[in-house]
């Protein structure tokens, strides 16, 4: 017995009639009534017996269709349930980025999702990139917003912008306004740097800058966390290397940097995970996030 012989039979109890059961379901009468022959051997049960034109249900048959209705319901919800239509998809979504970009980068475009996908339930989760990587591949999270460079063949990558990452320098005074100034190699080499991990792609970067300059930086803190980073080199602790957008806005006490054609930039990207299945939901939202930040970041750079 399968789902396809319960809803013939559904069909044929509904209609009365082999034939029109048949034009419902776009059978042939003969291919129906051989389904519903098979359905009765198999339950050993007559499920209709014949009275003029009309077929009627023997209660063994009443009694089946209330069995059937329920196992029909059933199949149907999980069909729903995992539908590849975003208009349908009901499931959970999860949304995985970093704190800065959270914090500077996404308060608009999410908005702008709720919006657009209103029954949609939306999880955010905060987590460095080799976190959201680890968690794309093991499908804890359908959508990613990482910082590349980060090589991984099983990722789909819709790139975004580039943001340049700025050196810090602690200030006795308050800074007000916005003024990137330039800063020579040789006053890098005696500086004590408050950095990221060791373990982080952003770290990667940074020190891929450092031997670029033949310099090997005195590392005397590390911390996954951009803000505390920026507090402790306001309060005198020693130098640091950020993304510029967790830099501008109110007053404070550091200065910022960048060594005169030694840009270090970081790609912001959008990922999810490769696969034969993909969902079209986390497709659909993939490309309104690309297009809502791409938008942003040009209105900022104007």
């Amino acid at each position: 017995m399968d789902i396809r012989q319960l809803e013939l039979f559904m069909a044929v109890l509904e209609c009365s009639s082999v034939t029109r059961a048949a034009e419902r379901v776009n059978l042939s009468p003969g291919a129906v009534s051989l389904q519903l022959h098979n359905l009765s051997s198999e339950l050993r049960s007559d499920l209709f017996v014949r009275s003029g034109k009309r077929l009627i249900p023997t209660p063994a048959a009443l009694r089946l269709a209330e069995l059937a209705r329920g196992v029909l319901w059933q199949m149907r919800g999980i069909e729903q349930e995992f539908s590849n239509d975003p208009a349908a998809d009901r499931r959970p979504f999860s949304f995985a980025t970093g704190a800065t970009a959270l914090i500077h980068q996404l308060g608009r475009p999410l908005r702008l999702l709720r919006k657009r996908f209103p029954n949609i339930r939306v999880k955010i989760t905060v987590a460095p990139t080799e976190e959201m990587v680890s968690g794309l591949l093991d499908r804890r999270f359908d959508l990613a917003l990482i910082s590349l460079p980060f090589e991984h063949h099983q990722l789909s990558i819709l790139p975004l912008f580039e943001e340049e990452m700025l050196i810090l320098k602690p200030s006795p005074k308050r800074i007000r306004g916005w003024h990137v100034g330039a800063i020579r190699p040789s006053e890098l080499a005696s500086a004590q740097f408050l950095l990221y991990p060791k373990r982080s792609n952003m770290r990667t970067m940074i020190d891929r800058f450092f031997r670029d300059l033949a310099l090997t930086p005195e590392v005397i803190m590390e911390a996954d966390d951009t803000v505390a980073i920026k507090r402790l080199v306001e309060a005198g602790f020693g130098y640091s290397i950020l993304p510029e957008q967790a830099l501008r806005g109110q007053p404070r006490f550091f200065q910022v940097y960048r060594v005169a054609g030694r840009p270090i930039k970081r790609q912001q990207a959008l990922a999810m995970a490769r696969t034969d299945h993909p969902r079209a939901l986390t497709e659909s939202i993939a490309k309104f996030l690309q297009s809502a930040l791409c938008r942003a970041d040009r209105r900022d750079s104007e």
